[in-house]
């Protein structure tokens, strides 16, 4: 009975002895680094497929390598290149006239509009012709009168030469009266010089133009009394068509204009406006001016333009454009692809295999798009308008094909390095 009692209690205290089992190591984090090891493989490999699958198809001739920065070209070409000379001009009109009164009077009557355009002989103004036809009617009269006297004395001069070879009178009488014959004659003369000064000072009452062209603001109202001595004048009249623009080069191009001129050349000569964008009208060189001013070392010269339609007016600034020469078969390349730096003077080529190389040129003549290469390209070459202030020597180039252009005679570079030449 006691070891039947017994038993539990030593299963009770054996049990509360058996030590309680330990936890089990932590092996979570390992796990979520191996996670993590995998999730970054996969990421990477899905980075890079899309870059790798252009460089897989460019191996198997299907594209090219995306690789290389953007760029633009243009091909050299043979053209024809225009030598031009800028300048700055005024627009001068070939005659402008202040209208004076050549005689003194009342101004009775103005008939013209301001603003109008008037022909030489075209009335302006009308003076009181009344004091200068009376003047002319007294002159009138005492010419008459002195005529009759003429007259008389004549007859006489004739009766005396008669009687002069009866030797019926004196020879003193007879040369006194051819005397008074001449006295008599000036006397008349005198009256009609008198006559057509009054006929002219009446004519003089109808004022009228000189030239054709524009008539500009009244200086002087109906009624007023004017003179010839009046600094202002009645109104201006400026000739419009044609007209002239005056400019000046620099002393060193006379010999080339001078040669075309002596050769029997008409230089074109063409005006723009303060934009130097927009032709207002085209012209040739009228002449030279015959000295140089020491001052500035420059020439003046003027160009003659018909102005049919008016576009250039009197004192207007110009920007002149002389043609003086037209290079034939050069070859021209964009403007902007001509670069400046340790190199010298150079263009980046475009090589075959869509990289570019430092290529020194010489350049020629410029109009501001396209400029002449005298040494170092060919037509055909393939050269950077676009972008080239971040490329170097054998740097790898895509090419956009909207970005591709023909030539410089299709071409209309832009870009930061474009560089035009006067």
């Amino acid at each position: 009975m006691n070891d039947q009692k017994s038993a539990p209690e030593s299963v009770t205290e054996h049990v509360e002895r058996v030590p309680s089992p330990r936890p089990a190591p932590a092996r979570r984090p390992w796990r979520w680094i191996v996670a993590a090891f995998v999730l970054g493989i996969v990421a990477l490999l899905a980075w890079q497929q899309p870059w790798d699958q252009p460089a897989h198809s460019a191996r198997r001739g299907g594209g090219r390598p995306a690789a290389g920065q953007a760029v633009g070209v243009a091909t050299a070409a043979r053209g024809d290149m225009p030598v031009i000379l800028n300048a700055i001009g005024t627009v001068t009109p070939l005659a402008a006239v202040t209208i004076k009164s050549q005689i003194s009077g009342y101004m009775t009557d103005v008939a013209f509009a301001e603003g109008q355009i008037v022909q030489k002989g075209d009335l302006l103004a009308r003076i009181d012709s009344r004091p200068y036809e009376a003047a002319l009617a007294q002159y009138e009269g005492q010419l008459t009168r002195d005529q009759a006297l003429l007259k008389n004395a004549q007859v006489d001069l004739a009766r005396y030469q008669k009687l002069i070879k009866q030797d019926s009178i004196s020879g003193q009488n007879v040369d006194t009266q051819a005397a008074l014959v001449l006295q008599d004659q000036g006397i008349v003369a005198s009256d009609q010089a008198q006559i057509d000064m009054q006929k002219l000072n009446i004519a003089y009452c109808h004022i009228v133009s000189p030239v054709a062209g524009r008539v500009g603001l009244r200086q002087v109202d109906p009624g007023n009394y004017v003179t010839p001595g009046d600094a202002n004048g009645i109104v201006v009249v400026t000739q419009l068509q044609p007209i002239s623009v005056l400019f000046t080069l620099p002393e060193d191009n006379l010999p080339q204009v001078m040669a075309h001129l002596r050769a029997g050349a008409s230089l074109t000569v063409t005006a723009r406006d303060k934009s130097n964008m927009t032709t207002i009208a085209t012209g040739s060189l009228a002449t030279v001016d015959n000295q140089i001013d020491t001052t500035t070392g420059t020439i003046k010269m003027r160009a003659a333009y018909a102005n049919d339609d008016g576009a250039l007016f009197p004192n207007q600034f110009v920007n002149v454009a002389l043609l003086v020469d037209t290079l034939k078969d050069m070859v021209l390349v964009p403007t902007a692809a001509i670069q400046h730096g340790t190199p010298g003077t150079y263009v980046y080529r475009l090589n075959a295999d869509n990289t570019v190389s430092v290529r020194k040129v010489t350049v020629g003549q410029s109009d501001g798009s396209n400029t002449v290469v005298t040494e170092g390209l060919s037509a055909g070459d393939r050269v950077v308008i676009d972008g080239a202030d971040r490329l170097r020597d054998g740097a790898t180039v895509a090419i956009p094909a909207d970005r591709n252009t023909s030539g410089p005679a299709s071409d209309k570079p832009t870009g930061r390095h474009a560089k035009p030449k006067g």
